[in-house]
């Protein structure tokens, strides 16, 4: 159940969970009706066979939003329009106003959305309330925004905002690829994305590449591109993707990290979710702390 990428919130540490479980319970998943696109709501996050809506280890919270989306392609309706339109023009020798377009548009959709094919989706979120951090598994801002606005939903009340940093996150990107030094424990990766600040700008990607010390990297950066994405790594347990957009993508524990997993019982599913669990929220609290430092990311107001 390891996240792949992170969207980050902060919220005032003091904020009350009181209610979480009671809020939960009352904005669970509903399935979609005949009538409506769509449904959203908690789910288990250890899955449909359990019943717990929260799973907690100490002061981190697993959360999972679910969601059910009608199917109902714009190009269907359109077609299906036409055709109608096509045949009132023929029998009445004239081609039909605006208001009986959208009378007939609206009545193919009533006629098709019951029949719609329904997809299924599900968000995980981590609450690490030791740091006021809000961790979506998610690396769209909407589909993070609404999981916020569920939590906000369930809660009564979520301040919780998108990370914002003190320091303009591209200049240190940067700084860290020409050559300054890095946080203690991070070390760059083999992945990076320069632009060139003007708009409509030159943008060059470089992957699988040693991005230290590279004569390429550093003419780029002579002509006043600057880095928009870094991969990084963190103690040899996590890799990742920092954006100056502050998300963090193709997140991933590695070797040194998932070796500390207790094999345990293979059988047993829900220990092995909770130790991974446990596992990936202790990373991604130690990341946190690293870039908090780094970026000087700004503390959510009570």
């Amino acid at each position: 159940m390891f996240f792949r990428n992170l969207t980050l919130f902060r919220f005032p540490t003091a904020h009350s969970f009181d209610a979480l479980d009671t809020g939960l319970a009352e904005c669970q998943l509903k399935p979609v009706g005949p009538m409506e696109l769509s449904s959203r709501g908690f789910v288990p996050p250890l899955g449909r066979d359990t019943e717990a809506m929260s799973h907690t280890r100490g002061d981190a919270t697993w959360l999972s939003v679910g969601s059910e989306e009608r199917l109902l392609p714009g190009s269907v309706v359109n077609d299906l329009l036409a055709k109608k339109l096509a045949e009132i023009e023929q029998k009445e020798g004239r081609k039909p106003g605006g208001r009986t377009r959208k009378r007939i548009k609206d009545e193919l959709i009533v006629d098709l959305l019951p029949r719609a094919f329904i997809k299924p989706g599900r968000t995980d979120a981590l609450i690490d309330r030791e740091h006021g951090l809000l961790v979506v598994d998610s690396s769209s801002r909407k589909s993070a925004e609404n999981v916020a606005s569920e939590i906000r939903r369930a809660l009564g009340s979520f301040p919780a905002l998108p990370l914002n940093a003190e320091v303009a996150p591209r200049s240190v990107l940067t700084g860290w690829v020409a050559g300054e030094p890095l946080p203690d424990g991070l070390t760059l990766g083999d992945e990076c994305e320069l632009r060139d600040p003007v708009d409509q700008g030159a943008v060059v990607k470089c992957q699988r590449m040693e991005l230290a010390d590279n004569d390429e990297i550093a003419k780029h950066l002579e002509t006043g591109k600057q880095v928009t994405r870094l991969a990084l790594n963190l103690d040899d347990h996590v890799q990742f993707v920092l954006g100056e957009d502050l998300v963090i993508r193709k997140f991933k524990l590695l070797d040194g990290a998932v070796d500390q997993l207790d094999s345990g019982d293979a059988g047993d599913m829900l220990a092995e979710l909770d130790a991974r669990f446990a596992l990936m929220s202790a990373e991604v609290k130690r990341l946190f702390v690293v870039l908090e430092r780094a970026l000087k990311l700004s503390r959510a107001e009570a």
